[in-house]
């Protein structure tokens, strides 16, 4: 497994993005399949998948001819225990910014 910073670069471009966004939502798809994911080719479309399997966010797997991807479990995983891990700093920054906010209104 890649580390986060690899995952997250590799998630930062809008074309990836919307390729792991449609293999969560629909399950696995031949690389054919995703060629109407953005305004691309077919072969920037196999580029992106290959840094998305570099970064550890999909796998391949092959059948016959074709080259099937769906996003790996534990990629999801790792970016959801990060989010959680950091949960807890969100939570008080916004509670601390709408004690902060009902203070100005009650004020006025």
């Amino acid at each position: 497994m890649s580390d986060l910073s690899t995952i997250f670069a590799a998630l930062g471009d809008p074309t990836r993005f919307a390729i792991v966004e449609r293999l969560l939502r629909e399950g696995e798809q031949p690389a054919g399949k995703l060629l109407d994911t953005g305004p691309v080719s077919a072969p920037a479309i196999s580029r992106h998948l290959k840094v998305l399997r570099q970064a550890g966010i999909v796998e391949q797997r092959i059948d016959q001819q074709r080259r099937i991807y769906s996003v790996r479990p534990e990629a999801v995983q790792s970016i959801g225990a990060w989010t959680m891990s950091h949960r807890e700093f969100w939570q008080t920054s916004l509670d601390r910014l709408e004690f902060a906010l009902q203070q100005e209104s009650d004020r006025k």
